[in-house]
């Protein structure tokens, strides 16, 4: 059995993380189909894309937005569980849809999902 040396297997691991990045594929707890789901289910999809903006900021805007950010998970469970008001890609103004469930890991996984594109 030949054996991997260390800089192989950096190699390796870049390489995957690469291809994640590109694929869209997340590596963690997050259930993306059950997200993508509730995310139909609570209408979300209707005012977001994934990955370009319709009448509210796309979800990966909305990573790029709060990544790195101490407070990214509560912010948005709040914005999705709440319904405050928020502000359109037109300017105008208006709640925010409450998520269609009350489950908080289902909660917990939709904005893990969100924060992972």
């Amino acid at each position: 059995m030949k054996l991997f040396t260390v800089r192989k297997l950096i190699k390796l691991s870049s390489l995957g993380l690469l291809m994640a990045a590109f694929t869209g594929v997340s590596y963690g707890a997050v259930d993306a189909d059950a997200a993508v789901s509730l995310a139909k289910k609570s209408d979300c999809l209707k005012c977001h894309a994934v990955d370009k903006d319709k009448k509210a900021a796309s979800f990966k805007h909305i990573a790029e937005k709060w990544k790195d950010k101490a407070d990214a998970q509560a912010k948005l469970t709040e914005a999705i569980t709440k319904g405050p008001k928020v502000k359109l890609k037109d300017g105008s103004e208006e709640a925010h849809k409450v998520i269609a469930s009350q489950d908080a890991n289902e909660i917990k996984n939709v904005v893990d999902w969100i924060l992972s594109r």
